[in-house]
């Protein structure tokens, strides 16, 4: 009986490691999407049409502020501190909250005889 040779016992060895690889990053895939899905179905019910709809536009714009506010959210939902939905009206009440400051800019104009 013929011994395998080396380099088809590495390429098999090459073959199960990329295997695995796959198996991993599309099992990570599922579970990002599981959450995903988990995290809209709780936000759909923890908002009104108005506050889920002001919501989605701030994710157009600030993706990164809507992401905190949605984990907020889910993370409140989930220990069940709110008792109603939220309305637009205290959307925007968190938004303030988590949202940077707004820099105000001005432009000052000046002729050239102020120079």
């Amino acid at each position: 009986m013929a011994m395998p040779e080396p380099e088809d016992e590495e390429l098999e060895e090459i073959r199960r490691r990329k295997m695995a690889e796959l198996q991993a990053r599309a099992a990570q895939e599922e579970a990002r999407r599981r959450a995903e899905a988990e995290k809209a179905a709780i936000l759909r019910v923890v908002l009104t049409q108005e506050a889920r709809q002001r919501l989605a536009n701030i994710k157009m714009a600030r993706p990164d502020v809507a992401e905190a506010v949605e984990n907020y959210l889910v993370n409140l939902a989930r220990s069940g501190s709110i008792k109603s939905q939220i309305t637009d009206d205290l959307l925007r009440q968190i938004l303030e909250k988590v949202m940077p400051p707004k820099r105000e800019t001005r432009i000052v104009r000046m002729s050239r005889d102020e120079l």
